[in-house]
């Protein structure tokens, strides 16, 4: 059978099913459980399906982005709790990347200005309170989108390739654990994937509604980042934990 007919086979699948095992299509894919499991990969890569444990089931897509002030408003305190945390983690004189987002912009109004560190963000909101805090700030050029005041485009990644970080902290739409870190911009999304790979540190700042959520695009597997949150169910944290560090930020 050729693949794009057993691609097609598993799609209708999982529109009747939501989920269905590696064993339940093995059958009428006439195929081998190699390769139904590299069809699934080849799936997920294109964004048509999130692979689970022993199968798959229906993307949760998130395709729409909410404007920064309607994100700000959810989970405020939450985002706060996690900001702060991530703010002790500065060390004098550490050069970060500060990235766009409702729970990084939190971090600014923690970071002690006796650190004297040097700050790299993509955010016009972010530079100017940075700015306002006296804090060293260097902006990415590029266009700006206008419903998260970010920078993007090839010369925020040309820039972005001529510098290196010591930590880098960053937001995103949905961290799960097959499908990894994910946002709904394409562009968004590289110009993560090029910080994460820049910085020698790197913590994602997610509140606990993100968790096992995917958006559009990937930006990176989840062992390339920490997760920063405010409580992960106990169900899910074994899974994070065994790709990456988890660290839950309670009151």
């Amino acid at each position: 059978m050729l693949t794009e007919k057993r691609h097609q086979i598993i799609l209708d699948l999982l529109t009747e099913n939501n989920v269905i095992t590696v064993s339940e299509l093995m059958k009428p894919l006439k195929a081998s459980e190699s390769t139904v499991r590299r069809d699934l990969q080849n799936l997920e890569e294109q964004g048509m399906l999130a692979r689970v444990h022993g199968g798959a089931k229906k993307p949760s897509h998130l395709t729409f982005e909410a404007s920064m002030d309607e994100k700000e408003e959810k989970f405020h305190q939450q985002k706060v709790q996690i900001a702060k945390f991530c703010a002790d983690l500065l060390n004098k004189e550490d050069v970060i990347y500060l990235d766009a987002g409702t729970t990084t912009i939190e971090m600014i109004q923690f970071i002690p200005q006796d650190l004297s560190i040097k700050v790299v963000t993509n955010s016009v909101k972010h530079a100017s309170l940075l700015i306002d805090r006296q804090i060293e700030t260097i902006i990415l050029g590029g266009t700006i989108k206008l419903s998260t005041n970010a920078t993007l485009g090839s010369t925020a990644l040309q820039q972005l390739g001529k510098f290196r970080f010591s930590k880098a902290f960053l937001g995103m739409n949905g961290a799960e654990v097959e499908a990894g870190f994910t946002t709904p911009d394409p562009e968004e999304a590289a110009v993560k994937k090029w910080a994460l790979k820049q910085s020698q540190q790197n913590y994602v700042l997610i509140d606990h509604s993100k968790l096992q959520q995917i958006a559009f695009a990937q930006v990176a597997p989840l062992k390339a980042a920490k997760i920063i949150t405010d409580s992960c169910p106990s169900k899910l944290l074994k899974d994070f934990q065994e790709q990456t560090m988890l660290k839950e930020v309670k009151q």
